[in-house]
């Protein structure tokens, strides 16, 4: 058990070496903030494309193979990313590091597979617990080493911590050779990581390369082409990497327009707030903190997000899921729309990320307890592993968008976004999750709401795992992709 909590803990510290070091990345490196930004964007895209790929192989023979293959990727490019001199350097070792955030599920299902049955639910959920501390706690001790020593030492922590989970993963981990074979879409995996990766480039740099570009139009048309066929595939494949005709089930499609939207948004305000604080006052704004500052701006926002979760039981009594989905935008709305008009004291940066906190713990809470229930159990883990690529690209698509916002609102030569930049960036922050209220109000009208069904201890066990995550808000991907193949 020891060994499966320090595995967790570490997917969870590696996630948080992102967002509050862009503007350290931007000063060492002696590149822009939107150029940065590529550091936390591979990361997130690694993860879009790694997860459903690793929760497939823990399910398998290979689980053992997966998680001490998974650190020792992890492991590496920690190193190369601490050893970075240049930003390519630094995207392949963030790339890498973003592998990491697919080992949290594979856990989950060696403590489900490994320990008594009476002892496994209780492990899933400190497993659970364990991940959201990490985050919290990864903020401010990354921020601590990137303010005392360098952005460099942060990612070589990276490498210490994850080398020693890779010992006692290699030492201590079980095989599952035993299992089953569970076949590996390898062709939809590349697939998707290609249009995926043209797409954010197209968006990513569009104002660098110039939106009517022909590199920007070929990468769209490339992003749109890559994805069809790879929509086209998943439909066909007798065992896609990622099952789509669950968005036959209108609740499905419902909750993950909502879950892309809303991770838009959440990568968004990450970005924009912990990069705002640190700007130097000497622009006319910002609050000059440091990156250790900026990291604990965004611990009420993971501690909030747990609370709010945490009060989901008592939310569900009196109210439907999708109406906690709308109510949950909102909120989340509305604090955007508040640091944008209101950024004058550091104050106001830390309310609104834990405004935010409390408006993402309700969304991320409903979303999986809607789509639990409008699939069968026997589809129910291909339902959550769609749900988890949909809002990793989510994320990586709010990571890019943030940076070609500010990227626009750039003087040429310069490495600091003009105010109106982010002002603007808030308010399309908002404006998803409006849209996400929005979308969701208007699916959901004159829907049934089923009356919950009496549950397994398996279907206890994963719901419980599915309200545990939320407390990270997605930043580490703790799903029940382990139940994919059940």
């Amino acid at each position: 058990m020891s060994v499966l909590v320090g595995v967790t803990m570490v997917a969870g510290i590696i996630s948080s070496l992102g967002a509050p070091l862009i503007p350290d990345v931007a000063r060492t490196l002696h590149i822009s903030l939107d150029s940065a930004q590529w550091s936390l964007t591979v990361a997130l895209l690694a993860a879009a494309v790694s997860a459903p790929i690793m929760g497939r192989l823990g399910d398998g023979p290979y689980r053992r193979e997966t998680i001490v293959g998974g650190l020792a990727i992890v492991f590496a490019g920690s190193i190369v990313a601490g050893a970075a001199q240049s930003l390519p350097v630094l995207i392949v070792g963030r790339t890498m590091q973003g592998v990491g955030l697919g080992l949290a599920p594979t856990t989950m299902a060696a403590a489900r597979d490994h320990l008594p049955a009476e002892r496994s639910p209780a492990v899933i959920g400190i497993l659970s617990v364990c991940a959201a501390a990490a985050v919290g706690a990864g903020y401010p001790i990354s921020g601590l080493i990137a303010n005392d020593l360098n952005i460099h030492a942060a990612f070589l922590f990276g490498a210490l911590i994850s080398g020693i989970a890779l010992i006692a993963a290699f030492v201590v981990i079980p095989s599952t050779r035993a299992s089953s074979h569970v076949r590996l879409d390898v062709r939809g995996a590349f697939i998707i990581a290609a249009g995926l990766i043209a797409l954010l480039l197209a968006i990513g740099q569009g104002q660098e390369w110039g939106w009517d570009s022909v590199a920007i139009i070929g990468l769209f048309a490339a992003a749109v082409v890559f994805l069809a066929v790879w929509v086209r595939l998943q439909l066909t494949e007798d065992s896609p990497l990622v099952d789509l005709r669950q968005l036959r089930h209108r609740a499905v499609l419902t909750a993950n327009l909502a879950a892309i939207v809303l991770g838009i948004a959440m990568y968004m305000f990450l970005t924009l707030v912990t990069e705002f604080v640190q700007e130097p006052v000497s622009g006319g704004y910002g609050f000059g903190s440091s990156t250790l500052v900026a990291g604990l701006c965004l611990v009420p926002f993971s501690v909030l997000s747990l609370v709010a979760s945490r009060t989901m039981a008592p939310m569900m009594r009196r109210f439907q899921a999708n109406a906690v989905l709308v109510g949950g935008s909102l909120i989340i709305a509305a604090a955007g729309v508040f640091f944008a008009l209101r950024h004058e004291a550091l104050w106001e940066a830390f309310a609104t990320m834990g405004v935010i906190g409390i408006g993402f713990g309700y969304t991320f809470a409903a979303i999986p307890g809607m789509i639990t229930r409008a699939v069968p159990n026997r589809e129910t883990g291909s339902a959550m592993g769609l749900y988890q690529v949909i809002r990793y690209i989510g994320f990586s698509l709010g990571s890019a968008l943030a940076a070609s916002i500010l990227a626009s609102h750039t003087a040429p030569g310069s490495t600091q976004a003009a105010e109106q930049g982010y002002v603007i960036a808030l308010w399309v922050g908002a404006a998803f999750c409006a849209l996400a209220a929005l979308t969701s109000w208007i699916l959901s009208r004159g829907q049934r709401t089923s009356e919950p069904t009496a549950m397994s201890d398996r279907e206890r066990e994963r719901l419980m795992l599915e309200d545990s995550e939320l407390a990270t808000a997605g930043l580490v991907g703790i799903e029940a992709e382990q139940s994919r193949s059940r």
